[in-house]
């Protein structure tokens, strides 16, 4: 009870799966026996094992994140089939126009990625349950001129349009001492814009955006909330998961205090582990590939 004499009701988990890793594209038996089992171990950043309860009845939403949503939609090794008995899933679907490439070698290549989109929605049950990241947005040196994934976000924004997924959001790359290092054994001139130019970009990608009816939002990136048309994202985002939740459930309201300091997303439990090496491959990830 609580000191008025109320009882507190305690709010589900959310559960992300995962910031850490693509667990749907590289680990999909993995992921699919834990919902299975109603349990995740997982090993945390300082090496600590973690015993994770997912039971449906301790679960207020599944959030997936992946750049290749395909085993899930396939159903490889029952990972759609364990979803059933979860109320909600939530997709974060990361489409930059580099799959295939240096940049992201083991990631699908564009248009494969976006043609996955439709039958999402549809698993989702609601397009307000995906978001579309065209995350990170990165320019590198080329032949003597800037080079960047930009000219790309026209047509993915136009798919997500066409599926009725109206949440965009995008990041500029943020070159860690881990990036910079595994861009200098590639050979990868990354370039870095100053501020500035970043804002003019964003405002170039708000246009297109906004052109569509679409909300765009920037992540962790404080210094593009003055720039119009965007606003700061909360990716895991308590009020419109409970918004959306089919009983109307609420979800944490919180800050997730373990993320970045410019990080909005509300309280979660990420069951993903850096050990879970992640084969995509990007230059400029954050994480540990084994590339």
């Amino acid at each position: 009870m609580t000191p008025s004499g109320s009882c507190q009701v305690k709010t589900k988990t959310v559960i992300s799966a995962s910031r850490r890793t693509d667990l749907v594209s590289f680990f999909p038996g993995w992921l699919a026996d834990s919902l299975r089992k109603r349990t995740a171990s997982v090993i945390g950043p300082s090496g600590r094992i973690r015993t994770v309860d997912l039971s449906p009845d301790a679960v207020h939403t599944l959030v997936l994140w992946s750049k290749d949503f395909s085993n899930l939609l396939s159903d490889r090794d029952g990972l759609r089939t364990g979803l059933v008995a979860y109320d909600q899933a939530y997709f974060h679907f990361t489409v930059t126009g580099l799959g295939g490439t240096g940049i992201e070698p083991g990631a699908p290549r564009f248009r494969e990625g976006l043609a996955q989109l439709p039958r999402l929605v549809e698993l989702a049950g609601d397009p307000r349950r995906v978001s579309l990241r065209f995350d990170p947005v990165v320019f590198w040196e080329d032949g003597g001129r800037v080079a960047s994934n930009v000219p790309s976000f026209s047509e993915a924004v136009e798919a997500a349009a066409a599926a009725g997924v109206a949440d965009i959001r995008f990041s500029f790359a943020q070159w860690y001492r881990k990036a910079r290092a595994r861009a200098a054994r590639r050979g990868f001139p990354y370039r870095d814009p100053p501020e500035e130019e970043k804002k003019s970009v964003a405002l170039r990608l708000a246009a297109e955006a906004g052109r569509l009816g679409l909300n765009l939002f920037a992540c962790s990136q404080a210094f593009l909330t003055g720039v119009g048309g965007i606003r700061p994202s909360a990716c895991i985002d308590g009020r419109l998961l409970t918004q959306l939740h089919p009983r109307g459930e609420p979800a944490s309201m919180k800050r997730d205090g373990s993320q970045r300091t410019e990080c909005l997303c509300t309280e979660s439990v990420d069951i993903g582990s850096y050990t879970q090496a992640c084969p995509h491959g990007c230059v400029y990830c954050y994480a540990n590939p084994k590339t």
